[in-house]
């Protein structure tokens, strides 16, 4: 406190240190939180991350609020921000020794709405891919970013509560974990739709079954079975059941130096490795094609399988296990538990 009564103006590097001082005491306690940062001017870069500030800033009720958090998320206020189904949570450095804790809940999109945007996604998205990267038709653009029929949140969908004294109704905390979320949106995008929950899979499920009915009429044969799963995966940007080669002839995991020498203690006797090990996981998916292998995984579990714990289990990227959930759905072997979470139909 100044001499005249009013705060001592704190610079910009000293918000920074406090700031990254907290966020090393708290990895200690929390290795799993997750700080924002923003690099370069901009504090988004993709399509989603700038529609989502570009909707904050276009509302009224926003305008001239919102922008009481964009130094904050600069100097990497915000420790920890974590996105869930209609639910985010932060931590927020503030002017005191403990971070603020914020709680911003936002409501669905409703039924009428998320019906009539599929509908106008029916032949415009080629892959989840394209999606993701923000890679449509401006028409599209236009659908997904309507200020009442959109995906994005209106201010009446938004509620938000902070632990700091601010009386304001938008604090600078809650003000900077907004920004927050779009620059997680440019990490993942897909955090977008588990937000909003809806599932990608219903978007570009449409595209994919009328150009899939366009190519079979050009071949001029009934069968369905025209097109395989290497034709879909080339056509549609997403890995369907392709077995990988693991046959030598790619690149594999060179051994360590503890398991050359194991393999000469043995005369060169097969090295037992960990079942997380890059080359257990090879082993394991060769014997099995990329459905199966995912299939069985989610039969496993009890509570329902992630699409992350998926990836890491199988080590296959995101958009390879979208693609293979989403032809188990179309199967009827699998269900959504709820975006992103599989269990076995």
């Amino acid at each position: 406190m100044s001499h005249w009564g009013y705060p001592r103006y704190v610079s910009v590097a000293e918000k920074k240190a406090k700031a990254e001082k907290k966020l090393k005491q708290l990895k200690k306690k929390m290795p799993n939180i997750r700080p924002v940062v923003i690099k370069g001017n901009a504090l988004a870069r993709t399509w989603w991350g700038k529609s989502w500030n570009n909707n904050l800033e276009r509302y009224a009720d926003y305008t001239n609020r919102i922008g009481r958090g964009r130094s904050y998320v600069r100097h990497g206020a915000v420790l920890d921000l974590k996105i869930d189904a209609g639910q985010v949570t932060a931590l927020v450095q503030g002017s005191t020794s403990k971070p603020y804790e914020v709680v911003i809940s936002i409501k669905g999109i409703t039924q009428a709405n998320w019906q009539e945007i599929k509908k106008q996604c029916e032949g415009q998205l080629k892959s989840l891919q394209d999606l993701l990267a923000g890679k449509f038709p401006k028409t599209l653009a236009d659908v997904f970013f309507n200020q009442e029929k959109g995906l994005f949140p209106s201010p009446q969908m938004i509620n938000f509560d902070c632990s700091c004294p601010d009386w304001a109704s938008m604090c600078k905390h809650v003000a900077a974990a907004l920004y927050g979320i779009g620059a997680r949106f440019d990490e993942d995008p897909s955090l977008f739709f588990k937000l909003r929950g809806v599932d990608t899979e219903e978007l570009i499920a449409r595209a994919v079954k009328d150009k899939k009915d366009k190519l079979l009429a050009k071949t001029k044969k009934k069968s369905a079975k025209v097109l395989d799963d290497a034709d879909l995966s080339g056509v549609f940007g997403i890995d369907m059941d392709i077995k990988p080669d693991f046959s030598g002839k790619g690149k594999v995991a060179p051994l360590t130096v503890t398991e050359k020498v194991q393999k000469k203690k043995t005369n060169a006797k097969k090295v037992e490795m960990p079942v997380n090990h890059p080359r257990e996981r090879q082993k394991q998916r060769s014997s099995k094609t990329a459905t199966a292998l995912v299939a069985e995984l989610i039969a496993a579990s009890k509570t329902g399988i992630s699409v992350d714990k998926l990836a890491e289990k199988t080590g296959y990227t995101k958009t390879k296990i979208y693609g293979i959930v989403h032809r188990l759905k179309q199967q009827g072997k699998i269900t959504s538990k709820y975006p992103g979470v599989y269990v076995p139909a």
